[in-house]
């Protein structure tokens, strides 16, 4: 693909000198990010809360005040099908403003180098299995997360006009559902991705005595998780040595079924009472499994595996309940 006259290929080295900005909602995603980032000893890590991503001026002037040398720009706004599809209009407005305003004001502040974080619903809702990065914009999108799937989708192609037009270093890459210890619990369940949402569900039935766990759909429908440390040290491994135009796959290599999710996630909860599917909710995709071949080959490869991390993210809710 033509990645344009300016392109200078700099795998760069991230130390705990490096300005780096993370954009996100206080979600699992940028929760990880920070976490790692604090671990290895880096200092200057804003995030969000430093600006507000939706003003554009706003953003232009925090970056030029900063000068930070790489970004992470993830979703600004983010759940599952309930929450997507009750308010599809902030989902797509705030989203895209978002990728508008810090794209746009890297490039102008001249980052080093920015991370687009899409999401796995901007391939076609019809992918062959597991998809590979070649499907991107070959079909239709999964119609209950549309607004959001059209937000993330142009947030790629954003990377890589800037990309094309200026030589700004921008990557764009297709993470699996990410869950870990910042999953929402409780009020904010509606915020939380299907996993998220299953391991508030199950820690609230127990810690209430409830006697059944309502879940939606139908349970067939198969989805990819990926656990926060994981997607963190994968994000770094792209920062340092992945410059290409086309997006690039973030996956653990294998999917689940819900129905077989929910099983093992009640069993680490230790609930036991029963599991009740409202068959009238809808499953969204069938099948989303992403070929993280290339990723792979980089030398990532994921750490933690499903149970060990579920286990950990209901150790760490009963440590801090």
């Amino acid at each position: 693909s033509n990645t344009g006259t300016f392109i200078t290929t700099h795998n760069m080295k991230m130390t705990p000198q490096t300005k780096i900005v993370i954009v996100g909602h206080g979600d699992v995603v940028e929760a990880s990010l920070r976490a790692h980032f604090a671990a290895r000893g880096f200092q200057a890590v804003a995030s969000v809360g430093a600006f507000n991503p939706l003003d554009m001026m706003g953003t232009r002037s925090f970056f030029e005040r900063e000068k930070p040398e790489v970004v992470i720009l993830g979703s600004v706004r983010s759940g599952g099908i309930g929450i997507n599809q009750a308010q599809p209009a902030e989902f797509i407005h705030d989203n895209l403003l978002s990728e508008v305003n810090v794209i746009d004001a890297a490039h102008r502040a001249g980052v080093q180098k920015l991370l687009f974080l899409a999401a796995s619903c901007v391939y076609p809702k019809d992918s062959p299995q597991p998809m590979k990065e070649a499907c991107f914009l070959t079909g239709s999108m999964e119609p209950t997360s549309l607004p959001y799937s059209t937000a993330k989708a142009a947030g790629i192609v954003m990377c890589q006009a800037y990309r094309r037009q200026y030589g700004f270093n921008a990557i764009a890459a297709v993470p699996a559902t990410v869950y870990g210890a910042n999953a929402s619990t409780g009020e904010d369940v509606r915020m939380a991705h299907v996993l998220g949402a299953l391991i508030a569900k199950f820690f609230r039935a127990v810690k209430e005595g409830e006697e059944a766990v309502e879940l939606w759909g139908t349970g067939e429908a198969r989805r990819e998780f990926i656990f926060g440390e994981d997607l963190a040290a994968a994000c770094v491994c792209l920062l340092e040595n992945y410059d290409g135009e086309e997006l690039i796959n973030i996956g653990a290599g294998e999917d689940i079924a819900i129905k077989d999710l929910a099983g093992i996630v009640k069993d680490v909860s230790g609930f036991s009472g029963q599991i009740v599917w409202d068959r009238s909710k809808p499953d969204g995709a069938a099948r989303k499994l992403l070929d993280s071949s290339r990723l792979l080959s980089m030398g990532w490869k994921p750490k933690v595996s499903l149970t060990e991390g579920i286990t950990r993210t209901f150790e760490v809710m009963r440590r801090t309940e």
